[in-house]
């Protein structure tokens, strides 16, 4: 199979490539789509003569997003609708990837792909749009929203925290929760689902669920470092977007595609980190 992956350079774009070796891959960084340009979708879709399209191109600067709703909407809603409409014109599938901020947040158990949604911000709002144009346009859709993704590179928590790690201590707020999801272990799912016909939405997220403190103190203990972890509010890191106090996924789908345990995650990124600093001070 020949699959187009928009947003190629970000996180999940990023390990999307090993998880579908079995399939030719074509990575299309934002240089080369812009998937709010309809010219440039049909564009490639007639270049590149696909079998699947993978969207895991979005605006993701979700403060950001409040004081530039268009720049939001347009990456996030706009783009998932030319790519749905130039696709079902084509007769190709759409995996398109959303994210937990289409939920309020206001419950305490896990919420599935029937969840009612209720987005706080504009992030939240823009990608919520951006499944209802991919909903009304394309009949042949995976919709799969995930969470606090995070991969071994990039900006993301994981790599923050060990910039933070310096200090005498970590603050890190215990009153928002999600369930952490490991990229690689996202796109092995994603290469799962792409094998079936499961049309509709989806939520592929790590196993289970924490706050961000449990995250934080999970990440640091993997990784050998002992700085402390102290819980906050919310209200002692006010950010431009609300955020979703309770958003930990889970899904209604039988049989299920599982992802591992979240906790499995840390495991492998901590792994790879060590890796990483042997690699840079080899021992003498």
């Amino acid at each position: 199979m020949r699959i187009v992956v928009a947003g190629s350079g970000g996180q999940l774009g990023q390990v999307l490539r090993p998880a579908l070796s079995q399939h030719t891959i074509v990575g299309l960084t934002h240089a080369d789509l812009d998937v709010a340009s309809e010219d440039a979708v049909r564009a490639a879709l007639a270049a590149h003569a696909p079998d699947l399209v993978i969207n895991a191109a979005a605006w993701t600067d979700v403060d950001g997003a409040e004081s530039d709703p268009d720049g939001a909407f347009r990456a996030n809603a706009l783009g998932p609708e030319n790519l749905a409409r130039a696709t079902a014109e084509r007769g190709i599938p759409l995996l398109h990837v959303s994210t937990d901020y289409v939920f309020g947040g206001e419950g305490s158990r896990p919420l599935d792909e029937d969840a009612p949604v209720a987005p706080r911000s504009v992030y939240g709002r823009s990608k919520l749009a951006g499944e209802e144009a991919v909903r009304a346009h394309q009949p042949r859709h995976f919709i799969v929203r995930t969470a606090w993704l995070y991969a071994a590179t990039g900006r993301n928590f994981p790599n923050t925290l060990l910039g933070l790690a310096s200090r005498p201590e970590v603050r890190v707020v215990d009153d928002q929760h999600g369930s952490p999801t490991w990229a690689p272990h996202l796109a092995e799912a994603l290469a799962r689902l792409v094998a079936t016909e499961r049309w509709g939405t989806w939520h592929l997220a790590g196993r289970g669920g924490t706050t961000w403190y449990g995250f934080a103190r999970a990440l640091l203990s993997a990784a050998g470092i002992g700085t402390p972890v102290v819980p906050v509010g919310t209200e002692e890191f006010p950010r431009p977007a609300p955020r979703p106090a309770y958003a930990v996924l889970t899904t209604r789908h039988d049989p299920p595609i599982l992802l591992p345990p979240w906790e499995d995650g840390v495991a492998a990124w901590a792994a790879l980190q060590g890796a990483r600093s042997s690699a840079s001070n080899p021992s003498r």
